[in-house]
């Protein structure tokens, strides 16, 4: 086995850590809830939404690394993360019954629910292959952005492929589990997120309609 080169090992060490999973929910949280409408609003259920995904699982993560349970914050080990993903998807759930009942706005809620889908999706999969998460949720995240606030951040797309690399050149992860990753989160993510907005949207029309009883142009006063 050939040894990773020094420095190119401090590079890619720096960004596993530096754009992990946990970094990029918390930024796609704050981006999206600063753009909302009520930018306080948005914030607050931006920190509520940070607190279920990320926080939280990260206490439990640091939990089972002083417990003996995994070794890394990255949890390395396939079979290890059969039992860390549910306990996170359990802990995005409660922030959706939260936001549910609360009507948080419905581009936040559609966000932590495209986090739930994506972790469903990926759950099955680490049940015979490492795919990866860090390309899962940073593709996931900038598929968000794109569709919620406008097309200019799918240009961030060009940090999923950094971050892949590094999973690859720390030996983490291969070629495939990065790029699984990748189109995995872009699509379920995105497609999540787009579908339930639209959705809301259409939805949000339909009733305006009927509540003013518009009609066709052609239709009798």
């Amino acid at each position: 086995m050939t040894t990773i080169p020094a420095a190119e090992h401090r590079t890619a060490r720096a960004i596993t850590d530096g754009l992990e999973p946990k970094n990029v929910i918390l930024a796609v949280c704050l981006v999206l809830g600063a753009a909302q409408e009520n930018t306080f609003a948005g914030l607050a259920w931006a920190a509520h939404a940070i607190v279920f995904a990320a926080v939280i699982p990260m206490a439990y993560i640091k939990y089972g690394i002083r417990s003996g349970r995994w070794q890394d914050r990255h949890v390395g080990q396939r079979e290890r993360r059969m039992h860390l993903i549910p306990v996170i998807m359990a802990s995005v759930g409660i922030a959706i019954a939260a936001m549910v009942l609360l009507d948080a706005p419905v581009q936040m809620t559609a966000m932590v629910v495209a986090m739930l889908a994506t972790l469903g999706a990926i759950l099955p999969v680490t049940a015979f292959w490492k795919i990866s998460v860090h390309t899962a949720v940073s593709a996931g995240a900038v598929a968000i952005l794109a569709v919620g606030i406008n097309a200019w951040w799918a240009g961030a797309f060009l940090l999923v492929p950094l971050i892949g690399w590094s999973r690859v050149a720390l030996r983490d992860h291969t070629i495939g589990q990065v790029a699984a990753g990748a189109m995995l989160g872009a699509l379920v993510a995105g497609g999540v997120f787009a579908g339930l907005t639209v959705a809301e949207s259409s939805w949000t029309d339909s009733s305006a309609c009927l509540t003013t009883r518009c009609s066709s142009p052609d239709s009798p006063a």
